[in-house]
């Protein structure tokens, strides 16, 4: 079947089975491997897009769920310069492997632009993301700096 979905502000049609995780369809059909598989089941949040505004887990979200709605990857989130998250993230020196980043990060986005005047404890709430490497320090230091600064724009969180 084909679906479309509007990925990064850009009409895709896919062809694929209404099954298939939106996880896969963005990796494999729209090489947009910025989208980690993690688990499988939901569980790391590897695999975070943000989709009509909120947080998703790709991995379990099948495609057809996705048609018409407008999904964002951690490839256009920093296409027009570093948003305050990815800032934030570069100047506490969070990542240590990486892999899980990119699934905070726009976690991270997704709440904050949900709200702009969040504190640091309720962000760090709302991550349930996992990271093996235990960099939680260091994000807990790029979540206070971002909470603390002020937006410098309404879509940047």
């Amino acid at each position: 079947m084909t679906i479309e979905l509007k990925v990064n502000g850009e009409i895709r049609s896919i062809a694929s089975a209404a099954d298939k995780p939106l996880l896969w369809v963005l990796r494999e059909d729209l090489n947009l491997t910025g989208t980690k598989f993690g688990c499988g089941i939901a569980m790391c949040g590897a695999c975070t897009v943000i989709m009509g505004g909120q947080a998703v887990r790709s991995c379990v979200m099948p495609v057809s769920a996705a048609a018409g709605q407008s999904i964002e990857t951690i490839e256009a989130l920093g296409a027009g310069g570093l948003s305050r998250v990815q800032q934030a993230w570069v100047d506490q020196q969070v990542p240590q492997c990486g892999y899980c980043q990119s699934g905070f990060i726009m976690a991270a986005e997704a709440a904050l632009r949900a709200n702009p005047k969040i504190t640091a404890v309720e962000l760090e709430a709302q991550l349930t993301n996992m990271c093996r490497c235990g960099s939680y320090d260091a994000m807990r230091a790029a979540i206070a700096q971002v909470t603390s600064a002020p937006a410098t724009s309404a879509k940047r969180g």
